[in-house]
């Protein structure tokens, strides 16, 4: 066992309930982890700014208004669980979250309107879906991956993926063709009108 990351584990676990109540009393919000631009009916954020949002300025990203999903407001929203095959190890994981579509709905994205959705990753990786697709696949914007978190490094801290193996779109394909639309270490959704 190294002792050294236990500690460090354990002082970070133990700081996180005093940060969140640090926030929660003095009125400010923690950092947002999902950014959601475009054509959103409701906002929490005003334009990109270059100095403090480099990757997204660094990606091409513009907006003049967002809706940001902190971590617990992803958490709150209702949660569904798949089990698809990963090509990484060819074993199914339990991806929960909330439904792609759910997340949209909480920034004002109409069910059922037609729409296009750009789908950043922390990599610059962009995917494009529609509103519709990603409601028929039952999307997830997955925040664990068998019980924990996904952390950022990883495949986290969200990846919008559907379970393929339950999908006759993809569960023939070969595993690493099922995943190309579902970028891992998802941090941006654009949406615009199709």
């Amino acid at each position: 066992m190294d002792k050294r990351l236990f500690l460090a584990t354990a002082g970070l676990a133990g700081l996180m309930p005093a940060t969140a109540a640090l926030a929660a009393t003095s009125g400010t919000r923690s950092p947002g982890l999902l950014t959601v631009s475009g054509a959103v009916g409701k906002t929490n954020r005003g334009a990109l700014d270059p100095v403090t949002d480099q990757m997204m300025a660094k990606h091409g990203i513009r907006f003049d208004k967002a809706f940001v999903f902190e971590a617990g407001d992803l958490q709150r929203l209702p949660q569904v669980t798949i089990r698809p095959t990963l090509e990484y190890d060819g074993k199914p994981h339990a991806l929960k979250g909330p439904l792609l579509t759910s997340v949209l709905q909480a920034a004002g994205v109409a069910p059922g309107a037609s729409m296009s959705l750009g789908l950043r990753a922390v990599d610059g990786y962009n995917a494009a879906v529609s509103l519709a697709d990603a409601a028929a696949w039952r999307m997830v914007v997955a925040t664990h991956i068998d019980g924990q978190p996904m952390a950022l490094g990883g495949l986290g801290p969200q990846w919008a993926v559907y379970d393929a193996d339950s999908l006759p779109a993809f569960k023939d394909k070969p595993l690493n063709e099922r995943f190309a639309v579902c970028p891992w270490g998802l941090y941006h959704i654009d949406v615009k009108a199709a």
